[in-house]
C-alpha cells in the first residue's frame, strides 16, 4: 500500500509502498476511505510532541473494515467505522470510572517481540502514531480504535469527527458544563475550535466570541453560530472581549496551543469563570500564569483531553447531530486532496490558510 512517511524532523513526508501485517487477535483491518489532517500532526512533525521516526502519522481516518482477527466481536467486514486515538484497556480505574479517554495504555501497541504492524518494502519497522497511522491507503489497528457508524453518514465528513470535531466539541459538552446564556469565548477558529463553538450553540450559550488572527475564518464563525468576531491582530483582544462582556467571558476556549493565547485566554476569562485548555503546547515550553488572578478573582483552568470522550458513545451521537442539522461538517472541510498532496497541505496548514483538509482515497 502508498503511505507518507515521516523520516526527520521538519522535512516533507515521502511517499513509500509500506508493507502492512494481517489482523492479530483483537484487532482489525480497514480501508481508509478518508483522513483529516491535523494541527496536532505538525506538532509532531516539526519535533513538539515526541514521535521518533521513521513513522506514519495522522490520526483522523474514517474507512471500511476489510477483516478482522480472531476474538474480534464488535466489527465485521463491510462495516463504516472512525478511529479515534484514545483506545482503552475497559479494567483501569479511569476505564472503570467513565474516563477511557485518560486510559494509560492506550498507545500500547502490539505485545513487546511482536511482529510490526507496518514495515518498508524493505523490511524496515515504522513507528504507528497513535495505533492509527491514517496517512496511508490500509490501517491496522486494536478495535478498541474504532467505533461503527451509520452507513448513511458521508465518509470524508466522518472522519473529521475522529480528532477536531470530537477534541472541541468535546470540550464544550463533556470537560465543562456551560449554562444556557453564558458569555464563551473560542480563540482559533480553525477545526477544533468551530466545533466548540458549535458546542457552544448547541448547548444554548448567549454571546459566543470567535478571536482569531485570520479575519477570513469569521463567515465561518458567524455561519456556525459566532454572535460576535474580534480580529486578534487588532487592538487588544483580551480589552475587546472584556467590553463585550462588561468583565470577561464565563468560559473561554484555547484552541491553538500557544503560550501567548494561553495567556490571553486566562486573561479573557471573568470572575467565577473557566478557562478551558484545548490546544497543546510543545512539550518544551511553560505557559507562565499569574495565580493571584486565580486566587482573588477564582478562576479556574482546566485541561480538556480529546474532548473527554467516551468515543464509541460520542461519536455516533456527533453523527446524528450532523445528519439532523445540528452539526455543520461540510462548510468546515476546506479541501479534499489526495495522498500525493499531504506537504502542500501542511504548507496551507503552516499559512493558516485552511480550516480542515481532508485526504480522500480512492
Amino acid at each position: 500500500m502508498k503511505a507518507a512517511v515521516m523520516r526527520a524532523y521538519n522535512t516533507p513526508l515521502e511517499l513509500e509502498d509500506v508493507e502492512i501485517d494481517d489482523p492479530g487477535p483483537g484487532e482489525v483491518l480497514l480501508k481508509t476511505a478518508a483522513t483529516g489532517i491535523c494541527h496536532s500532526d505538525l506538532t509532531v512533525i516539526e519535533g513538539g510532541l515526541p514521535m521518533p521516526p521513521p513513522c506514519i502519522l495522522g490520526h483522523e481516518p474514517a474507512g471500511i473494515v476489510e477483516a478482522v482477527g480472531e476474538g474480534v466481536a464488535d466489527f465485521a467486514p463491510g462495516d463504516h467505522v472512525i478511529g479515534c486515538l484514545t483506545a482503552w484497556c475497559g479494567v483501569c480505574k479511569f476505564c472503570t470510572g467513565g474516563r477511557p479517554y485518560l486510559c494509560p495504555t492506550q498507545f500500547a501497541g502490539r505485545p513487546e517481540g511482536s511482529k510490526p504492524r507496518l514495515t518498508t518494502a524493505g523490511g524496515e519497522p515504522l513507528l504507528q502514531f497513535a495505533n492509527l497511522s491514517a496517512f496511508a491507503e490500509k490501517i491496522l489497528c486494536p478495535e478498541r480504535s474504532l467505533v461503527k457508524i451509520r452507513d448513511d453518514m458521508p465518509l470524508d465528513r466522518a472522519s473529521l469527527i475522529g480528532c477536531g470535531v470530537t477534541t472541541g466539541l468535546g470540550a464544550a459538552l463533556n470537560t465543562v458544563n456551560i449554562p444556557a446564556g453564558a458569555s464563551v469565548v473560542i480563540i482559533g477558529c480553525g477545526g477544533v475550535g468551530l466545533a466548540a463553538l458549535q458546542g457552544a450553540r448547541i448547548v444554548g450559550a448567549g454571546k459566543i466570541i470567535a478571536v482569531d488572527a485570520q479575519p477570513w475564518k469569521f463567515d465561518l464563525a458567524q455561519k456556525f453560530g459566532a454572535t460576535d468576531c474580534i480580529d486578534a491582530t487588532d487592538g487588544d483582544p483580551v480589552a475587546a472581549v472584556h467590553e463585550l462582556t462588561g468583565g470577561g467571558a464565563d468560559f473561554v476556549f484555547e484552541c491553538i496551543g500557544l503560550v501567548a493565547t494561553q495567556q490571553q485566554a486566562v486573561a479573557m476569562t471573568g470572575r467565577g469563570g473557566t478557562t478551558v485548555l484545548v490546544g497543546v503546547v510543545p512539550i518544551t515550553e511553560l505557559t507562565p500564569i499569574a495565580t493571584a488572578d486565580l486566587t482573588l478573582q477564582e478562576k479556574n483552568i482546566t485541561g480538556s483531553y480529546m474532548g473527554s470522550n467516551r468515543f464509541r458513545f460520542d461519536m455516533p451521537k456527533y453523527v446524528d447531530f450532523y445528519l439532523d442539522g445540528r452539526l455543520r461538517l461540510d462548510e468546515m472541510i476546506s479541501s479534499r486532496i489526495q495522498l500525493s498532496e499531504i506537504n502542500d497541505a501542511f504548507d496551507r496548514m503552516r499559512r493558516g490558510e485552511a480550516a480542515r483538509q481532508v485526504i480522500v482515497f480512492d
